[in-house]
């Protein structure tokens, strides 16, 4: 698969949108790090493909769901609130290790708001 995030850019995590906890959709998702920037992708479709990102140092609240079912198949949601005009909520949804992804993205916010010099009341 090609993507357009350059040449010193890294996936640091990737995963499908999953089916009885089955990687069988065409969503994905993708963290890459650049030295500039850290971005989460989300790619769906086959034929006609849309493609959301949202910067992380944006993000200020994540919210993790898992229902019986996706507990069953050790799968869960996690939900990404952001201050981007066109994407304020972002929807990882079905993926395995919830929890890992869920921490991995908080470590990454933190580092990127501090990278930046933000601070908790700048996002009042």
């Amino acid at each position: 698969m090609a993507n357009n995030w350059g040449e010193h850019s890294k996936v640091t995590w990737k995963d499908r949108k999953r089916i009885l906890g089955m990687p069988i959709t065409f969503t994905r998702y993708f963290l890459v790090e650049d030295p500039d920037w850290t971005k989460v992708f989300v790619k769906t479709g086959l034929l006609f493909t849309r493609e959301e990102e949202v910067n992380l140092y944006r993000i200020y609240d994540i919210t993790m769901t898992s229902s019986l079912g996706e507990k069953i198949f050790g799968v869960g949601t996690i939900i990404l609130y952001s201050k981007d005009e066109s994407t304020p909520t972002l929807v990882i949804r079905h993926v395995k290790n919830p929890t890992y992804v869920r921490n991995l993205l908080a470590n990454k916010i933190e580092e990127e708001k501090a990278k930046r010099g933000f601070r908790i009341a700048e996002f009042n």
